[in-house]
């Protein structure tokens, strides 16, 4: 909860949303889980609120952020999910991938990127929704019933929230919408020809907004008849919180991934460099779409999750930064966390994380100080493919997210960037985006974005503490690192499970040979 005209924080509340790892490569969320943790945190942020002394009743709007890939489909008539959320991650559509490659002249992924910014992957929503088409029975008749809603998390929110079965609003955003490879950046439509190439019917798909007017008011809880008014994806809101309303102003935000945005205006800027083209905001119906340039890296965040819950070499993500303040050097260890492939700039969904350069001295301090050094290489390796495509580099990064707590990973940051890296005393920017979005909306009005009206944001701000040949140094060796772990996977099962070692025809045929020479040169001697 904010201060409109302040942009203060007042009160805030958040729930740790549990993920589903079913299968190798497989990402989930239980979309009822989610929307429950949506009212557990709207309740306890109001009732901090009234502790605060502060009326409930001077809310005047809600802003909806989402991560934005993320899948589901629901039955309309019973309000009830189909199918687990499968979220952006999730690498089980490789296969789906390479079958609709197969359709495109030369296998080209890059081949609908002047209509929707994007390169064909696993990353964005129609590859999912047509796995969903493909593998679940329940979603195939629901559809055939005419009973299926598509929709990414902010419509599945936004449709529960205001009368669901009842009556629910089935809409998104543009920012959303440019995220699917279903929606042609330029025309702001659900693409017809997009549509026919991925099989998905258009009755599904939400109804298109900007990112700022009422979509309609909350039916139940403490903020009953409170306008929903705002919708932005999350890195389109951290860019808006950021306050990057200019061409050339950019963010970086580390969460579960790490994503750095730079606001290109009007102007749909396309990269050669690997980068996305997304849309940035609309904020109103009658104003003009903005558009950024996006690198995306997966694994963020999710590496100190995975650090706590896979090697339990930490039993907080905290302590993380703890142990690798301890060593303050990887000592010659690199980890390429590259659990879900690798984003951009390379877009390689066969390569898998590595950790290399181990020897019998590195210990879990090390793998610690490696892991969040990691964050830093990829921002690295995406900052320099922006700056290629702007032409003018960046002086300074703006940064924002849960990670920028994390000291050591900022002033790591500095270091392998070689300019300062600044951070907002408030670093949930992401929400402070949706918030503004939602106050600006017309018919609520409370929240100016005029930017002679923007609060100025106190900052923290770290420079670079090592010269620029040792951080050129620790680069490259990443480089390498990264070289390694890319073609370790294929979408190819084994045939058979045969590990038999005539499967290998060179060794099999030398075998043989020797065993026929052999039983030759006995009947010779013989």
């Amino acid at each position: 909860v904010f201060n409109a005209k302040t942009a203060e924080l007042l009160s805030h509340h958040q729930v740790e949303i549990q993920q589903k790892f079913p299968k190798e490569g497989w990402v989930e969320q239980d979309a009822k889980e989610i929307l429950k943790s949506v009212h557990e945190c709207v309740e306890k942020a109001c009732e901090k609120l009234q502790q605060l002394n502060i009326d409930i009743t001077n809310i005047k709007a809600i802003g909806v952020s989402n991560q934005r890939e993320t899948t589901v489909v629901w039955d309309k008539t019973t309000g009830e999910p189909l199918y687990n959320a499968i979220v952006w991650l999730d690498l089980r559509t490789q296969s789906t991938v390479e079958r609709l490659l197969k359709r495109i002249p030369g296998k080209n992924k890059a081949f609908f990127k002047f209509r929707t910014g994007l390169p064909l992957s696993t990353y964005f929503s129609a590859v999912k929704l047509r796995w969903l088409l493909d593998n679940v029975e329940e979603i195939r008749q629901a559809v055939d019933d005419g009973r299926a809603m598509f929709g990414t998390i902010d419509s599945w929110l936004i449709w529960v929230c205001i009368c669901g079965k009842n009556g629910g609003v089935h809409c998104t955003d543009v920012t959303n919408a440019s995220r699917t490879m279903l929606f042609n950046i330029h025309s702001l439509e659900w693409d017809p020809e997009l549509c026919r190439f991925f099989d998905i019917p258009m009755e599904i798909l939400p109804k298109v907004r900007s990112s700022s007017e009422i979509y309609g008011l909350m039916k139940s809880g403490a903020l009953t008849g409170v306008p929903i008014s705002g919708c932005l994806g999350d890195q389109s809101a951290a860019l808006v919180g950021q306050t990057c309303f200019q061409d050339g102003q950019a963010k970086n935000t580390y969460g579960t991934g790490c994503f750095l945005l730079c606001n290109t205006g009007q102007k749909a800027v396309f990269s050669e460099h690997g980068l996305l083209t997304t849309i940035a905001y609309k904020l109103g119906r009658d104003k003009p779409v903005c558009y950024a340039l996006e690198g995306s890296v997966a694994i963020a965040g999710a590496v100190v999750r995975w650090l706590r819950d896979n090697l339990g070499i930490v039993k907080t993500s905290q302590e993380v930064e703890k142990l690798a303040a301890e060593v303050g050097t990887s000592y010659g260890c690199y980890f390429v966390p590259a659990f879900s492939g690798l984003y951009a700039p390379y877009w390689e969904p066969s390569a898998r994380g590595i950790i290399c350069g181990l020897t019998q001295f590195t210990n879990k301090n090390h793998i610690a100080f490696a892991a969040l050094e990691a964050v830093c290489f990829q921002t690295r390796e995406i900052l320099d493919a922006m700056n290629k495509d702007c032409g003018i580099p960046l002086n300074q990064l703006q940064v924002d997210g849960g990670m920028t707590n994390n000291k050591i990973l900022m002033q790591l940051q500095s270091d392998i960037l070689c300019i300062p890296v600044v951070k907002p005393s408030m670093p949930e920017t992401t929400a402070l985006g949706a918030a503004m979005a939602a106050g600006a909306a017309e018919g609520v009005g409370i929240w100016s974005l005029n930017p002679g009206d923007l609060t100025a944001v106190t900052c923290e701000r770290f420079e670079p503490q090592i010269n620029p040949e040792e951080s050129e140094y620790r680069y490259a060796r990443w480089k390498k690192a990264v070289m390694k772990s890319m073609d370790w996977e294929t979408s190819e099962a084994p045939s058979n499970g045969d590990t038999s070692i005539f499967c290998s025809l060179p060794l099999g045929f030398f075998i043989m040979s020797s065993m026929i020479m052999l039983i030759g040169a006995k009947y010779v001697s013989g």
